[in-house]
């Protein structure tokens, strides 16, 4: 799965990455964001990329309770063609949700450490995502959102959980992007696996538990480093490989 993610950069500079337009109001970097508050996504709108702001969590617009939000924060691969749920957005709407790392919980034993899984090269990566749009009834207003979509983990991700969010490549991002009138089996292969990917991760302090805590202290290894818990290269040089 993917329950929580970084977006450090400003969006000024995303939009020069994705060759979009910023129609954002460049919000703080964010070390933390969780579901149901807004994050930054890249959409196609009238042939051209755009930075937007949406909501995080799926509210398709039949919805008659915006808390389903609370449970549509992912969507599976394996079944985006036929849940009532994704299948519109998948035909139709999809997005790039450009992060500078995810976190992951490893589990071991009863325990669960958190993971900052992220390009070991510094460089955004984007997640496949799905937005949609629904109308409050009571306002009127029209708000949108999105969720990640997942699917089973690479070589390096199956270490850590049994999911991981799909990574788009660079040169895949306006395949991914690209309106309804794309093969359907063309997207569907960028939902398998990919053990070409570049990632490494390393263990974080339990401070991303709570979604209240934010800053660029979520991101300083753990002090079971010293115990070999770590994966890869933290950001002293101190990883360790796992087992």
């Amino acid at each position: 799965m993917c329950g929580r993610f970084q977006q450090q950069r400003p969006t000024s500079e995303l939009a020069k990455i994705f060759d979009a337009e910023d129609l954002t109001d460049q919000p703080e970097p964010k070390f933390n964001v969780a579901p149901t508050t807004e994050a930054s996504v890249v959409v196609a709108r009238d042939g051209r990329r755009a930075i937007v702001r949406y909501r995080w969590g799926l509210i398709p617009p039949w919805a008659d309770d915006p808390r389903i939000a609370a449970r549509t924060f992912n969507a599976r691969a394996e079944t985006l063609t036929t849940s009532p749920m994704f299948r519109d957005a998948f035909r139709k709407r999809r997005c790039l949700v450009p992060v500078d790392g995810f976190y992951e919980w490893r589990r071991e034993g009863g325990r669960r450490t958190p993971m900052t899984i992220f390009d070991p090269d510094g460089r955004p990566m984007a997640l496949a995502g799905l937005w949609t749009g629904r109308q409050d009834p009571e306002t009127g207003e029209w708000k949108r959102t999105f969720t990640i979509v997942t699917t089973r983990p690479n070589g390096f991700m199956a270490r850590i959980h049994d999911r991981m969010p799909v990574i788009v490549p660079p040169d895949m991002w306006g395949l991914w992007l690209d309106g309804p009138s794309t093969d359907p089996g063309e997207l569907m292969a960028l939902l398998e696996p990919n053990d070409s990917l570049e990632l490494d991760a390393y263990a974080v302090a339990p401070l991303v538990n709570n979604v209240r805590n934010e800053g660029p202290d979520l991101l300083l290894p753990a002090a079971a480093a010293a115990e070999g818990v770590l994966l890869g290269s933290a950001p002293d040089g101190g990883g360790l490989p796992l087992p």
